[in-house]
């Protein structure tokens, strides 16, 4: 009798890698049952560094998973990520850095080119009503 004590009081801690089992899919997300006997979700947002449009493309019923554990609520829900162990196991710091250089760049010259063509549009307009007059 402990034993069936102590398994029932296992639980996870923010931060461990744990398995579970694909229980159900939803459109936000996968329920997970860890190896704990404990449920889990994974957010459709966690599944992977990828654009992910529905979670059928990334996770299957029954199927196990590998997770790390991002957050407990008040209410005991935890909360896993597969994209965390992605990213933890292929670190690569300056990806971010490099896509926000490469973003405020493409806003400054797209900003630049509306900028222009919108002066041109202006300009032509003027010069068509003169010319019809």
């Amino acid at each position: 009798m402990g034993e069936s004590n102590n398994f029932s009081a296992v639980s996870v801690n923010v931060g461990e890698v744990v398995t579970g089992k694909v229980e159900r899919i939803m459109p936000y997300g996968a329920f997970v049952r860890l190896a704990t006997g404990q449920k889990a979700m994974i957010h459709i947002s966690e599944l992977s560094r990828s654009y992910v449009k529905k979670v059928e493309d990334v996770l299957q019923v029954d199927q196990e998973v590998r997770a790390k554990v991002i957050k407990i609520d008040e209410k005991g829900r935890i909360d896993l990520s597969i994209k965390q162990l992605e990213a933890h196991s292929a670190p690569r710091p300056q990806d971010g850095d490099d896509f926000e250089k490469k973003l405020s760049n493409f806003l400054k010259a797209s900003e630049q080119k509306i900028a222009d063509l919108n002066s041109k549009s202006e300009g032509k307009k003027g010069d068509k009503r003169r010319g019809k007059r």
